[in-house]
């Protein structure tokens, strides 16, 4: 028969918060609980009849309760098959069957999240809870299991609804949320003990899902892993889609290069930043990213590093935008900017990166460390006759902070703390710089003494006499091309500075 009725249940949880009324339904329902150590303790403060697993194997707990389910008469009655044969040992070792397996693990994540100390992690590695978990995941045509507390609901509603009973599709469904628990538990030690020295070995799980309202095109569908507040807190506006937390992400890389900046604002399209500025105050920060390129602000991301006051939000207030991130939004600017319904406003919590990056490809994983390099004036080497002045790498080292972020190849031009122009995922350097000088000058802006950044070396001299000629008078780039010196040599005949990083930072 599918539908078997629940008459034996063994408890053994780390957390028992909703385990009581699960604990009353079951002796309502005559079932015989067996249980461990703070579990049995629990249920019998409810004032419910226990039997401690002890009774059943004639052995205590030991070594400090690392042992105490893994035995015989508890594994034998989990696995046995309700067949003449296994039914026949079961009597013939005096091994009651169990019906129902209620385990919540140790919780090692948690640990491992709020300390460093080994022996503590450790010891939250669980042996005996994980071992249920599989042995009564394996036998669900017999047997329900509760692999954590995440599922107390579902099986108090099986409970109540079907009084005691379960399908054997309940107890299907209970066996595959069983060894998804199992494998991430296993997964998140593995990777835990491979975070130093770590083996070739790609293991990722991730159980917290949101579903989005699509994916790129509106076709097709879309789900992110992850717990999205852990990075912000959604303050009004409709439901975050697939590429807005592309776009989201990118913001974010973007501004952690400015967190110990004045105010600092970005706009972005595309995952390319297409406006930033540094300003003394947010509301002149705004204007001057939105000078940048105004067109492509139109429906953009974007972000700043300080609170939106009203004054900033009554002007961001009047154009389109999909997506606002800030630390905090004061209250009359929150008031004005959650009245557009459809615009998203985000709290930012944690910009942080992470550490590693990977995506899937031709049918598998590629990984890779974060590009997380910024260089700050002691990295730069001079490779000129004229040194920058000191103004000019404050504006080399700006302007390397925003090409950093646009898809290759790539060039940015900033002057008075502004991008003032872009070039970005062209074919060529020089067509990137093309881009650059074209978009500065669409919206008005004098190149005359501005400074240039590329995300990789010059293959050929024609780049930096196209910005000589353009006005712009010093550059930072990798280097690395075997025809650097032409390049050199070209800004020391016309008086340019230049100054090399050692670092590239492609983005594809």
């Amino acid at each position: 028969m599918s539908r078997k009725k629940i008459q034996s249940a063994l408890i053994s949880v780390f957390y028992k918060d909703g385990l009581d009324a699960i604990v009353h339904k079951l002796h309502q329902l005559g079932v015989h609980l067996y249980s461990t150590g703070g579990t049995q303790a629990f249920i019998e403060k409810l004032g419910i009849p226990v039997t401690p697993v002890e009774d059943l194997t004639a052995y205590p707990s030991i070594l400090d309760g690392r042992v105490k389910t893994l035995h015989p008469k508890v594994f034998g009655g989990i696995l046995a098959r309700r067949e003449a044969s296994h039914l026949a040992q079961l009597k013939e070792y005096d091994i009651p069957t169990l019906d129902l397996v209620i385990v919540d693990l140790y919780p090692f994540e948690e640990t491992v999240a709020r300390t460093n100390e080994e022996k503590a992690i450790i010891e939250k590695i669980d042996i005996g809870g994980i071992s249920l978990i599989r042995a009564a995941a394996k036998n669900y045509n017999d047997v329900v299991i509760v692999p954590s507390q995440a599922e107390y609901g579902k099986l108090l509603e099986l409970l109540e609804t079907q009084d005691g009973e379960t399908t054997l599709e309940d107890r299907r469904y209970f066996a595959r949320r069983a060894f998804e628990v199992s494998s991430h538990y296993d997964t998140a030690i593995f990777n835990y003990f491979n975070r130093e020295n770590p083996d070739p070995v790609f293991k990722y799980s991730e159980s917290r899902h949101t579903s989005l309202r699509y994916g790129e095109n509106p076709h097709q569908q879309a789900v992110f892993y992850g717990d999205l507040s852990d990075s912000f807190e959604q303050l009004a506006g409709k439901e975050l889609s697939y590429n807005n937390l592309i776009d989201i992400d990118a913001a974010l890389g973007l501004m952690t290069e400015f967190s110990g900046e004045k105010a600092v604002f970005a706009i972005l399209k595309h995952t390319n930043p297409c406006g930033v500025a540094i300003r003394p105050t947010v509301s002149e920060a705004w204007a001057a990213a939105l000078a940048c390129d105004p067109v492509s602000a139109f429906g953009g991301i974007l972000i700043t590093n300080k609170a939106i006051d009203l004054t900033t939000a009554q002007a961001i207030y009047e154009i389109f935008y999909e997506v606002l991130l800030a630390p905090d939004v004061e209250p009359e600017a929150f008031e004005l900017l959650k009245k557009k319904k459809n615009r998203i406003l985000l709290r930012v919590k944690d910009g942080k990166p992470q550490s590693r990056l990977f995506k899937s490809l031709l049918k598998g994983v590629i990984t890779q460390d974060m590009d997380l390099k910024s260089e700050a004036a002691a990295d730069l080497k001079v490779v000129t006759k004229k040194a920058p002045a000191p103004s000019e790498i404050d504006e080399l080292l700006f302007a390397n902070k925003c090409v950093k972020h646009l898809k290759s190849n790539a060039i940015a031009l900033a002057k008075n703390g502004q991008m003032i122009g872009m070039g970005c995922g062209q074919t060529s350097r020089v067509d990137a710089l093309k881009q650059s000088i074209a978009k500065a000058r669409a919206y008005g802006f004098d190149l005359q003494g501005a400074v240039l950044a590329s995300d990789a070396f010059f293959p050929f001299a024609d780049s930096v006499e196209l910005a000589n000629q353009a006005g712009i008078t010093a550059v930072i780039q990798p280097g690395g091309s075997v025809k650097d010196q032409d390049s050199i040599d070209y800004c020391d005949q016309h008086g340019m500075a230049m100054v090399m990083t050692g670092t590239r930072h492609f983005k594809h």
